[in-house]
């Protein structure tokens, strides 16, 4: 079998494909599959990685691979496959945009199909499935960016147009400190700060908004951050509890990837009871969505209730060398 895998992209979250994208291909069996790998720069020109599979080994974060061939024609190339694996993240490749390619050639490929690729990527509108499905989340208010001025959206999708300052009295109407701000597309934790006070907020909320025109700001959970992975279409599996140990105050871009102190617990240190409904609430979030293939599913406890609240889903999440403690 002939697997294309498709790994760095346009996005921000372009060097993280890249580790995972290498991880898939030094992990596919080699004599089971004929890999060819492509790599996407950028500035969206794709290339095969011509370096022999076998040879190939982990690159230094940030590290672009150099033995490239420049492609002309991506759509014979994606057809001679007989699967296309996308190891990419962020928009251009978690997005449902490239699903839409693959969909319309007709080949199969690894992952979350269109609709739930676009709406796991937009946490605002995943908000809005979550909660439908009854899935319980933290408050958050959304906002977009006009050109000069900022628009409140509220709970029925009515929309005002304020100022930065006027926007952020009304999320504190409604949300007390600290709270989370973050772009509504975007992930890896990029563009996503913690705010403690009025100044922050505003910040905040301008440094988002280069990432992205939709922002979402979100009420602090403290507790314990998790993550379950599922995979299967129709009958879908959930894996054991891992839990997370950033060593910065939250869990940013640079805990995750850059420091070495940061590591994931597996089992977490929660009941079998809580375990048991976070697999149940995974399952539940990944079908809701329309979910195929895998994700992971990431969800807080919180300390002094052990209440569960979801956070995410991630359609295509990243398969970086994590440092797991058992």
């Amino acid at each position: 079998m002939k697997i294309c895998v498709i790994f760095g992209g346009i996005s921000t979250e372009h060097d993280v494909s890249v580790t995972s994208g290498i991880s898939v291909i030094k992990n596919l069996n080699k004599d089971k599959y004929e890999i060819q790998p492509i790599y996407i720069d950028q500035k969206g020109e794709w290339y095969k990685y011509t370096k022999d599979v076998i040879e190939i080994s982990d690159l230094t974060f940030g590290e672009k691979p150099k033995e490239l061939e420049k492609i002309e024609n991506i759509v014979k190339i994606l057809e001679n496959a007989d699967v296309i694996f996308p190891v990419l993240h962020g928009i251009g490749g978690e997005d449902g945009s490239i699903q839409g390619l693959f969909t319309i050639i007709n080949k199969r490929y690894v992952g979350c199909g269109i609709l739930a690729s676009s709406v796991g990527m937009d946490k605002a509108y995943t908000k809005i499935i979550f909660e439908k499905a009854g899935l319980n989340q933290a408050k958050y208010e959304y906002i977009r960016k006009s050109k000069k001025d900022y628009i409140y959206i509220d709970k029925n999708f009515n929309e005002e147009k304020c100022t930065l300052e006027k926007v952020c009295k009304k999320i504190e109407k409604n949300i007390k400190y600290p709270m989370f701000v973050k772009p509504s597309n975007s992930g890896s934790s990029v563009g996503i700060n913690k705010a403690k006070n009025h100044k922050d907020l505003k910040k905040y909320i301008e440094y988002a908004s280069e990432f992205d025109r939709k922002i979402i700001i979100e009420e602090e959970i403290k507790g314990k951050e998790v993550e379950c992975a599922v995979l299967g279409n129709e009958e879908v599996i959930a894996s054991n509890i891992g839990e997370i140990i950033p060593e910065e105050e939250f869990y940013s871009f640079d805990a995750k990837y850059n420091d070495v102190n940061s590591r994931t617990l597996i089992p977490a240190r929660i009941t079998k009871k809580i375990a048991k409904e976070i697999r149940n609430e995974a399952i539940k979030a990944f079908k809701a969505i329309d979910g195929k293939g895998l994700s992971r599913v990431d969800f807080f406890v919180e300390n002094e209730t052990n209440k569960i609240y979801i956070n995410e889903v991630n359609t295509l999440p990243g398969f970086t060398r994590d440092k797991y403690v058992s």
